[in-house]
């Protein structure tokens, strides 16, 4: 059985890991800026805060046609409003896996490492196909 002490790290992981922890932190940090600016009114909101109330209770469809909301990637262009803003650092931190795993590639190439290399790329392909939305499956 191998100790624990005994276990080391690749320095591949450990980048991974390092950024899979500063990446998700950073997330956290944006998510708490950009509420600041929402709740302060720095950002004007796109849904402006007195119609909340009335729009929460409707039915998705009907929200979506009252309030003007976007569906799927559709609030990536809306950042510039302060209720939408926020989506930028909870799609960082859905992004973090994939753009760690990114990382390793290059390694996995200079290593000849086929099988991880592999893994690697497949594993990305489907997080992306995911959270592209073409499987319509409600992934955003």
């Amino acid at each position: 059985m191998v100790s624990r002490d005994s276990a080391k790290a690749s320095p591949e992981q450990l980048l991974y890991a390092d950024l899979l922890f500063y990446g998700c932190w950073a997330s956290i940090f944006i998510m708490i800026i950009t509420y600041v600016i929402y709740v302060a009114g720095l950002a004007n909101p796109h849904i402006p805060l007195d119609q909340l109330p009335h729009l929460w209770r409707l039915p998705v469809g009907d929200f979506l046609a009252q309030s003007g909301a976007p569906h799927g990637w559709g609030w990536a262009l809306l950042l510039g409003k302060g209720d939408y803003l926020n989506f930028l650092g909870i799609a960082l931190l859905g992004a973090m896996t994939i753009i760690a795993f990114a990382t390793l590639i290059p390694a996995y190439v200079r290593q000849k490492d086929m099988a991880f290399l592999v893994i690697v790329i497949v594993e990305m392909a489907a997080l992306l196909l995911a959270a592209s939305g073409i499987l319509g499956a409600g992934a955003h």
